[in-house]
């Protein structure tokens, strides 16, 4: 079974990595694919809120360095669990990358986390994870973050 989670390099996809590998048996997943997509038009850069903060100036800030580390710090969680883990960066629509990755990768399960970038935490679901949920090529597991997991993060 080959699982795609997906990060945004928030504190809830952390969390809902967490929360994805709590629930799913490892002896039945051959692959973890850790997936971070870049958004060529954003007007700020990918927002890492999982490695170290970087005191730099805008013009000096790298999309893809921010996704880099925030899709290392989430891989870093499947380390020595069983399967094989892959980390990709994609540029484009976040749910766009993460359905082409699915069908790409032949992907059995797509994980993530619930309106992580939302305006208000009381969002049920996220607009990245409903059209992923509606367009994707196989299941969609979404980790909804609450206050108890999210604690977990210290």
């Amino acid at each position: 079974m080959h699982v795609i989670v997906a990060t945004d390099g928030s504190r809830a996809s952390l969390v809902g990595a967490r929360q994805f590998k709590w629930i799913a048996d490892s002896r039945e997943i051959t692959d973890v694919t850790v997936i971070a997509v870049v958004s060529p038009y954003a007007a700020v850069p990918f927002a890492n809120e999982l490695g170290p903060q970087k005191a730099t100036e805008m013009a000096e800030l790298s999309f893809r360095d921010e996704a880099r580390t925030a899709v290392d710090i989430v891989a870093a969680e499947f380390d020595d669990w069983g399967p094989a883990i892959h980390t990709q960066i994609r540029s484009g629509s976040p749910a766009q990358e993460i359905i082409r990755a699915a069908e790409d990768l032949d992907a059995d399960l797509i994980s993530m986390a619930a309106g992580s970038r939302g305006l208000t935490s009381t969002i049920l679901l996220g607009s990245t994870a409903s059209r992923v949920q509606h367009s994707a090529p196989c299941p969609v597991l979404i980790c909804r973050p609450t206050r108890n997991s999210e604690r977990a993060l210290g």
